[in-house]
């Protein structure tokens, strides 16, 4: 039978895939590989249907829907096992796969990261590299191992990331260059295990970043306006929930979320968090270094004009007072 895939005409047969996902890149990972007609097991994810969501388009394309936390669970080895599984594929699922589950697949099992390894593993990688000053970013496929994000790498695309681009941005752009990846292993995998690639990462390098944003969520003055403007960019995925929230700075004891700043290029010559004089497109607080343009605030959760927030002289403070 093996000599059958070098006789002309032969197609390998589709990948046996059980799909762990979220998002945007968890649907249009499924709509990728049913147009590739490969064979979805099963799709784990959270019940939410509406428009769009991984559990809707898997209602769409008629896959089983299970409960994610399935792959936290050891026994859910055997029911990888009993469907004859060969890739489990996880897209933007937080769950922590268990160590039984990730060896189940006949071929492995593997992860998508919005994020290069091993420097930005863990959570919210778009983010932390806006806020690093990063000029380029990656996303990686990565084999699943024991431990989280470690795993050898499969593949990595990388694409360059403007001085404007926000948190959002980069995240999308992560989604873009990183479906593709998806598709170049199951391109690989029919062909089998050998021809999937397996770079193992130097852990020396590795960086881990949790679920909490720079500095607790405050907003620092006493950086540089590069830090500060970086900071609010990070933190950017409007219309969406930023996973961060808003950086908060603190007004005669109110809170005052900064939404969009940037910078001018001025020197400051005030402290760090006094308010000078209003502009038609904004207010300038000082920075570390320079003075940094506020164009957007809101206040009590509603957008609030800076001019009519923030008075010259004044002073605003990262800590909660």
């Amino acid at each position: 039978m093996r000599i059958a895939r070098w006789l002309p005409g032969y197609a390998p047969p589709p990948m046996i895939v059980l799909v762990v996902a979220e998002e945007s890149a968890g649907a249009q990972t499924l709509r990728l590989m049913a147009q590739r007609g490969h064979d979805v097991v099963g799709v784990l994810t959270a019940p939410d249907r509406s428009n769009g969501s991984v559990a809707a388009v898997a209602d769409e394309l008629g896959l089983p829907v299970l409960d994610p936390a399935r792959v936290r669970e050891p026994a859910f080895a055997r029911w990888i096992a009993d469907h004859r599984a060969d890739l489990l594929v996880n897209v933007h699922s937080l769950q922590i796969v268990h160590e039984d589950v990730i060896a189940a697949p006949r071929i492995g099992s593997f992860n998508l990261h919005p994020g290069p390894l091993p420097r930005y593993a863990g959570l919210n990688a778009p983010s932390w590299a806006v806020y690093e000053g990063e000029s380029r970013h990656a996303v990686t496929l990565h084999w699943m191992a024991g431990k989280v994000d470690a795993g050898a790498i499969a593949y990595e695309a990388w694409f360059d990331i403007a001085p404007a681009d926000t948190g959002l941005r980069v995240a999308t752009n992560c989604v873009r260059h990183g479906v593709p990846l998806v598709g170049r292993l199951l391109d690989d995998a029919v062909r089998g295990v050998d021809h999937v690639p397996a770079t193992p990462q130097d852990l020396r390098g590795r960086r881990w970043f949790g679920r909490g944003a720079p500095h607790g969520g405050r907003l620092p003055w006493d950086i540089p306006a590069r830090r500060v403007v970086d900071l609010v960019r990070a933190a950017t995925y409007a219309p969406f929930p930023s996973p961060w929230g808003w950086p908060t700075t603190s007004l005669c004891g109110r809170d005052v979320e900064v939404t969009r700043v940037r910078p001018t290029g001025e020197v400051a010559d005030a402290p760090p968090g006094a308010v000078g004089h209003a502009r038609q497109d904004g207010v300038l607080v000082a920075a570390a270094d320079e003075w940094v343009l506020v164009e957007r605030l809101r206040v009590g959760g509603e957008p609030a004009e800076p001019a009519e927030v923030l008075t010259a002289g004044v002073q605003l403070v990262s800590h909660h007072l």
